[in-house]
């Protein structure tokens, strides 16, 4: 794959609201270090975790602390990227006049069926560079949740893997807790 143009964070911006991307047939896009980028479907195994990640952190959060956003764009603008991730906590404030920044960011997941390299590779480099203290990777596959804590030098230096009755809790919300097994079963 070859790049024919790099991009900044506001020429991307300028580009949606032109319209640009709302001609012809819908397609998933993600703009990653100054390249848009086609991400890929979402299957159902997919959508059924980011639907029970959204009730339980819909059910935990404290009203009015927290906004929780489903694959909605957060800015990581010295990076040129505006990623998408499948659950963001993000600081509750408004954001009409422009996205959360990585500051804002509280907490991000990401639910991988055919993209584990991907989120668990680059993406969690891109978040590790911007700052982000807590990334989260739901693997529908193995059935698991990788957990990027600690960045520094644009890595984490910290990365778990939970899976079954363990428990994972938010750097922010150190009381909630969230057991892979819950992901997989129905409630």
């Amino acid at each position: 794959m070859s790049t024919l143009a790099r991009l900044s964070l506001a020429e991307y911006d300028r580009m949606i609201q032109s319209g640009v991307f709302d001609r012809g047939r819908q397609r998933r896009l993600e703009f990653i270090r100054g390249e848009i980028r086609e991400m890929t479907p979402i299957g159902s195994r997919h959508e059924v975790a980011v639907d029970r990640l959204n009730e339980w952190s819909f059910r935990n959060l404290p009203p009015g602390e927290v906004w929780l956003r489903i694959q909605q764009s957060i800015a990581l603008v010295d990076l040129e990227s505006a990623p998408q991730p499948d659950v963001a906590w993000v600081a509750r404030r408004d954001y009409s006049e422009g996205r959360p920044t990585a500051p804002d960011v509280l907490l991000i997941i990401e639910v991988a069926e055919s993209s584990l390299a991907y989120d668990t590779g680059e993406k969690a480099d891109l978040h590790a560079a911007a700052g982000i203290a807590d990334y989260w990777v739901v693997d529908v596959v193995g059935r698991s949740i990788e957990v990027h804590r600690d960045p520094a030098q644009r890595r984490y230096r910290s990365r778990r893997r939970f899976t079954g009755e363990e428990e994972v809790r938010p750097l922010s919300k150190p009381h909630l807790v969230l057991r892979p097994s819950m992901l997989w079963t129905p409630t």
